[in-house]
């Protein structure tokens, strides 16, 4: 079923009292009357998930998420932090083919494949990111390159699983650069996405997926852009580091 949600990216900030202080002031600005609608998940780097994890009220008003996750299960891979490991500490989400990710450690769709089977299997939910340059943007190319993804990394999937999978469109260029795009653009890639769905699934599956908006999106154009027909919330980056500014984009619908 469709749900409004708002997930916090913390990226590779903070360090260890610091994450345990910013939930703390998460959920104390949430208050007890912590919203159901939007679903609100953090994701903090790999060392903090289980400390934060155990500062969430229970009762799942604020929800746990990781950044990234491999291909297996376990392994002979150092460094590596597999799905079931995620969701032994309490990770419900997990962001897939995040911009960053794509760009600096060359993910593919092929490899983002994998990672989501992988992180259906052990239980998560996966947040897929798809989203297009500004060099892409500029030659038109947009629609073009954002069905690629989708079609090579996503769809994939079965009808079974596609129903556990939360898109978030991110405009590269719209990433850490302070640009946003307009709620008419987002509304535009976010309407494309719907369609490419429904074409690939049903137009049931298409009316049931959240579209979140992943680009610069923060306390003072949130309510814009998610009053747009077909962003359903937003993948935050560096407004999720403020518990005021995060919990003024929560309470933007």
């Amino acid at each position: 079923m469709r749900q409004k949600l708002v997930a916090g990216n913390w990226k590779m900030n903070l360090i260890y009292p610091g994450a345990l202080a910013l939930i703390s002031e998460i959920i104390d600005q949430l208050g007890p009357a912590a919203p159901t609608d939007p679903v609100v998940v953090v994701c903090p780097p790999f060392p903090f998930l289980a400390g934060v994890g155990e500062k969430l009220p229970k009762g799942g008003t604020v929800h746990l998420g990781a950044q990234n996750c491999h291909q297996k299960e376990s392994g002979a891979f150092t460094g590596e932090v597999a799905a079931p490991m995620l969701a032994s500490v309490g990770c419900e989400y997990v962001i897939l083919g995040h911009s960053e990710r794509r760009q600096q450690f060359r993910e593919d769709d092929v490899l983002l494949g994998q990672k989501l089977k992988a992180a259906l299997a052990a239980g998560l939910k996966p947040i897929f990111c798809v989203g297009e340059s500004l060099e892409t943007r500029e030659a038109d190319d947009t629609f073009d390159f954002i069905g690629k993804q989708l079609k090579d990394g996503l769809f994939h999937l079965s009808n079974e699983e596609f129903a556990q999978v939360v898109i978030a469109y991110e405009p590269v260029w719209a990433i850490g650069t302070g640009k946003t795009a307009t709620s008419a653009q987002a509304q535009e890639v976010h309407a494309f996405i719907r369609e490419q769905v429904a074409r690939a699934y049903t137009a049931a599956a298409a009316t049931d997926v959240s579209i979140l908006y992943g680009g610069s999106a923060n306390a003072q154009n949130a309510r814009e852009l998610f009053g747009q027909p077909d962003v359903d919330g937003g993948l935050i980056g560096g407004a999720s580091l403020k518990a005021a500014d995060f919990v003024a984009i929560v309470r933007s619908f």
